[in-house]
């Protein structure tokens, strides 16, 4: 199958993230959002990051011109009746992905994928709500898009060889890493990193050592680039508890049990960066 025109389903960091990489890459691209005015901010920030590529000589201002150009607003999912392949990434709830995935099974033509960049939900749940199960795989791509080079594919229970294979060559044009991981809650990333964040606030939690100690002694100590508590804030508090609670239901494993003070963070709508407060304060 070949794969021209992509319409990626959400305006938001992750969506006009992918959406950029597949414009870079010579794709049509559709970015789709219901909200107006998010849709103007996800391609206004494209152009943002496109001229600090252009500042920075990384790229020429052609090539700038020819991205955008490549790029189309879409406030209709009906839209997707022209795309060989659809990515989701919407907010990180499975009824809201389900809700899409049946709209778009109806509105896409019959050969299309339909991907989901979903960061820890079930594949195969999702899939089942269309009548193209062997069609429809995750494209977990990480934050953010145009820098980091890794996309976990996710196959679920009924993806077929035929749509993992056009999702691999794409990615591959992409120019980014794909991993094959199989459909299991929290897959390789998150089943790693949240626990890993997790335990960083149960430090907390406990009083064993404040937020800027703890990530002192992650980047100091484990070379790690990023603490894990800033890191929390920079994904966002109500999607680690998102994917926390994740894999605490599909594991049944305690080990997975959200921490209370991070629940209490998301309650009080402390959610990291993008609240302006999580376990640091921003301006």
């Amino acid at each position: 199958m070949t794969i021209k025109k992509v319409m990626v389903i959400g305006a938001g960091q992750m969506g006009s993230g992918i959406a950029q990489v597949c414009a870079q890459a010579g794709y049509e691209v559709l970015l789709h959002d219901m909200n107006e005015e998010a849709l103007k901010k996800g391609l206004n920030d494209i152009e943002k990051r496109l001229a600090r590529n252009v500042e920075k000589g990384k790229i020429a201002e052609e090539d700038k011109s020819v991205t955008m150009s490549r790029l189309s607003p879409s406030s209709e999912l009906k839209d997707a009746a022209t795309c060989d392949l659809v990515i989701e990434a919407v907010v990180e709830n499975m009824d809201v992905k389900e809700a899409v995935f049946r709209e778009l099974d109806q509105v896409a033509p019959s050969h299309a994928i339909l991907a989901s960049n979903t960061s820890s939900l079930p594949i195969t749940e999702i899939a089942a709500v269309t009548q193209r199960p062997e069609q429809v795989i995750g494209m977990h791509f990480m934050n953010p898009v145009p820098v980091m080079k890794l996309v976990e594919i996710i196959r679920g229970l009924q993806t077929s060889d035929e749509t993992y294979e056009a999702i691999q060559k794409m990615t591959d044009e992409l120019r980014k890493t794909p991993v094959e991981v199989k459909d299991f809650p929290g897959f390789v990333s998150n089943r790693i990193l949240m626990p890993m964040i997790n335990e960083a606030i149960y430090t907390v939690y406990e009083g064993v050592a404040t937020p800027e100690d703890v990530d002192h002694v992650m980047k100091l100590g484990m070379n790690h680039p990023m603490g894990p508590l800033a890191l929390a804030d920079f994904i966002g508090l109500d999607t680690c508890l998102s994917i926390m609670e994740v894999l605490h239901d599909g594991f049944g494993d305690s080990k997975y049990r959200p921490c209370p003070l991070l629940r209490q963070y998301v309650k009080a709508g402390w959610l990291g960066k993008k609240s302006g407060r999580g376990f640091y304060q921003y301006s």
